[in-house]
């Protein structure tokens, strides 16, 4: 088979970013003038995600110290549904990892899946939160506000979903999960989120938005009775700044690394134009893909492979990594079996090639097949292309070809070699 040519091309995007994360957070803290609310001794519980979100080891860090500083005893809890495989100990474990533990943030974190019910929704939806939390004089709501990879609403992914999946543990994310399907997205976390600030002793919230490049662009301190107004324009923001392939059409995408430290369903499926319930006519979904090949599992991952069943093709090695166990837990808590399904498989990126170019391109010839190859959905400044988007590299003020079009190679095994 004669493969497409890959050349490399770098992309140009926005690059806002703060300079100083912890003064950022002091100020941004200063500007609750929280000294009329929190009583010296008091408890606060800080949440902390399992998301791979930048500095937040030194943004919770510096949260901690300036709760210390008010006279206040803070703690982290980690608040991240069912990941850590739903267990207390795993959970410690992915914040370990993330590194997030007592001696760098200067504060002990009190681990448990144990849940207490606050009150139910008018929609009949009981309301779940940590049991540490519920114990705290106070708590703080910390999370990075973005697109989120399945739904769709006014509020995605970001404080909401802190107050709903985070703060609600395995038995919340199952329960607000059944019920994103009998009523909307938007009402369940307008709801659960209104029943944790009133219940919940919610003090502040810390809304961080990234860049392109993962770089921290946006810290705000939100007042609980803000958090649905401010995320909002937060989510305009971060989908104003959201990485985005070079190109909005392909007959290949290939991915090197798939994984939960890149994103919930192991892509960003904003980037590639597979969120499930964007509600949007085929014609109008972007960017246009008609195969995803996934080539590895990260092993921050732990072989959890949630959203492998949104992909087409995979490399054998990892399918050979998934814990099948721990992704069946994730995508059933997400109320999501799809998301769990195995794509087709092959034991080489060769053998991949040859199965799937014939099948997603609309021309006889494979070599003039649109294909990209990306690290993954994060790091998306360089991307490695077909010779068939030169035409339009070339007129693009935003682009800039690195280097020629080379044949692709393969190692003894079959196997694309490292670019």
């Amino acid at each position: 088979m004669n493969f497409p040519r890959l050349m490399r091309i770098r992309q140009t995007m926005p690059d806002i970013r703060l300079q100083d994360i912890a003064g950022e957070v002091r100020r941004q803290v200063a500007s609750m003038d929280l000294g009329a609310q929190l009583k010296p001794g008091q408890s606060v519980a800080i949440t902390a995600g399992s998301r791979g979100i930048s500095n937040l080891p030194l943004v919770l860090a510096t949260l901690v110290e300036e709760f210390k500083a008010l006279g206040a005893e803070p703690f982290l809890v980690p608040a991240m549904g069912s990941h850590g495989g739903a267990t207390a100990e795993g959970q410690i474990t992915t914040l370990r990892e993330l590194g997030i533990t007592p001696e760098t943030v200067g504060a002990p974190i009190r681990s448990s899946m144990e849940t207490v019910r606050l009150a139910a929704t008018s929609q009949g939806v009981p309301v779940f939160l940590d049991k540490h939390a519920s114990q705290a004089d106070h708590v703080v709501v910390v999370n990075r506000v973005k697109p989120h990879t399945v739904l769709s609403g006014e509020v995605e992914s970001g404080l909401h979903k802190m107050l709903l999946i985070g703060l609600g543990k395995q038995e919340g994310a199952d329960s607000y999960h059944r019920a994103f399907h009998a009523h909307s997205f938007d009402a369940i976390a307008r709801t659960v989120g209104q029943a944790v600030i009133r219940e919940g002793k919610v003090l502040m919230g810390l809304a961080l938005v990234e860049n392109a490049f993962k770089h921290t662009a946006v810290i705000e301190a939100v007042r609980p009775r803000d958090f649905w107004e401010r995320e909002k324009d937060l989510l305009v923001k971060a989908k104003e700044l959201l990485p985005h392939l070079p190109f909005d059409q392909a007959d290949l995408l290939i991915i090197d690394e798939f994984g939960k430290n890149i994103s919930g369903s192991g892509m960003d499926t904003n980037v590639v134009g597979r969120k499930p319930f964007a509600n949007l006519p085929p014609e109008q979904v972007r960017p246009r893909i008609n195969a995803i090949y996934v080539r590895d599992l990260t092993p921050a991952s732990h072989g959890n492979a949630t959203g492998i069943g949104r992909t087409d093709l995979a490399h054998s090695r990892l399918i050979e990594k998934i814990d099948w166990p721990a992704t069946y837990m994730n995508c059933l808590t997400a109320n999501a079996p799809g998301s769990a399904s195995m794509p087709m498989h092959f034991a080489s990126d060769h053998q991949s090639l040859v199965a799937a170019l014939p099948a997603v391109m609309g021309g006889d010839d494979p070599s003039q097949a649109l294909v990209m190859r990306i690290k993954n959905t994060m790091e998306l400044e360089e991307a490695l292309v077909s010779e068939a988007y030169l035409d339009q590299a070339r007129e693009r003020g935003d682009l800039e070809i690195l280097g020629p079009a080379e044949e692709l190679i393969f190692d003894d095994q079959g196997d694309l070699l490292p670019w």
